[in-house]
């Protein structure tokens, strides 16, 4: 009996020396995290030059826009009142132009045809020096004529030629001339060559070194530069006077003939040289047409070398153009194909037609818009637009 009681007395005191029990976990639902804070995404900066290109090109009349599309020929009579009738692009001068005029006559000439526009004109003018030099032939303007960028070279080099440069940019620039149709960036080093005489005359890395140096002092000068003639001339025949096959390889065009116009684009950071187009059929690229009138080369300036600016034809009234267009529209062609602005003498036949063109669906507006947005914007970084 005592055994048993005992017993039941160490039971009950290891059952009251037991820890208490504990009340269960608690496995509610922590609260929700506060929502991550989203901030607002700023808003990019406003870009003037594309602000001032929209709001014009919104304001203009189907007339005004396609008549920025044309770098005409400066007729002989009526020249103030032609530009501002057909909302002209631009004038390109020659030689006539010029001929028996002093300074001030120019001078004061350009600036009236200047006062009658809505939207400044691109003044051109082809003053490459040596063979090709429209204002330097006048002696009531200039003594002597400029020389060619070969003979430059071979006198005094690279600092010769950007001597040159800078005071051709101020007699020009000092004249109202706004745009010079060079430099030439062709590569020749065979003088029976057709355009060996307006080439530096040197192989592809001297080329590309002069390019790049004219074209970046261009710009610092205020000047607009036109790099021509894509996608190189080579040792093709003149233009002028008739069609030019050009059998060189893509591949060749690509590590030779293409890297002064890439050297020229790079170099002029600031929008102001454009690219002409030359009138030589591409055999690789493209047999049946004219490069200034191909849609391929135009895709070659833009896909392949990058190219947003303005790309202007040759001039549409030399043989390998009149020859191919026959009846058709050489503007209708050229503009359809990609260019921007097209260079020829008869603008008040051609400006209906592209109107006719733009009516009829043959060429789109959205064509029209992007080459009339590349022309504002060239006149915006010449400083022609505010």
């Amino acid at each position: 009996m005592k055994r048993l009681l005992a017993l039941t007395l160490s039971v009950l005191l290891l059952a009251g020396c037991a820890p208490a029990a504990q009340p269960p976990e608690d496995v509610s639902t922590p609260p929700p995290s506060p929502p991550p804070v989203v901030q607002p995404v700023p808003e990019p900066d406003p870009d003037p030059r594309q602000e001032a290109i929209d709001a014009l090109l919104s304001s203009m009349s189907p007339e005004e826009k396609v008549g920025q599309l044309f770098f005409a020929h400066c007729p002989a009579k009526n020249k103030a009142e032609l530009a501002a009738e057909h909302h002209l692009g631009g004038y390109l001068l020659f030689r006539r132009d010029f001929k028996d005029k002093s300074v001030q006559q120019v001078q004061e000439e350009i600036a009236a045809w200047q006062e009658g526009m809505t939207i400044p004109l691109l003044i051109g003018v082809d003053e490459e020096g040596g063979t090709v030099a429209r204002v330097s032939g006048n002696p009531k303007i200039r003594k002597d004529r400029f020389l060619s960028p070969g003979k430059l070279y071979q006198q005094g080099g690279l600092e010769a030629i950007l001597t040159d440069c800078q005071e051709k940019d101020a007699l020009l620039l000092s004249l109202g001339i706004n745009v010079n149709f060079a430099p030439v960036a062709d590569l020749s080093t065979d003088p029976k060559d057709f355009i060996y005489d307006r080439t530096l005359g040197l192989g592809v890395e001297e080329t590309c070194r002069y390019i790049s140096a004219v074209t970046a002092q261009m710009e610092e000068d205020g000047m607009g530069s036109v790099l021509k003639h894509f996608p190189g001339y080579g040792s093709n025949q003149d233009t002028h006077t008739g069609s030019a096959l050009d059998e060189r390889p893509l591949e060749r065009l690509r590590q030779v003939d293409l890297r002064p116009f890439r050297a020229g684009i790079h170099a002029a950071e600031g929008g102001t040289a454009a690219v002409l187009m030359s009138h030589n059929i591409l055999q690789e690229l493209d047999p049946d047409r004219p490069g200034s009138l191909s849609p391929v080369l135009y895709q070659l300036l833009r896909e392949e070398i990058g190219f947003n600016g303005p790309a202007l034809t040759d001039d549409l009234a030399m043989a390998a153009i009149t020859g191919y267009a026959g009846e058709e529209s050489p503007a209708v062609l050229a503009l359809a194909a990609g260019c921007d602005m097209v260079v020829l003498s008869d603008f008040q036949k051609e400006i209906p037609r592209v109107l006719a063109a733009l009516e009829d669906g043959a060429l789109s507006q959205e064509r029209v818009d992007e080459a009339v947005s590349r022309v504002l914007g060239w006149k915006y970084d010449l400083g022609l637009l505010s």
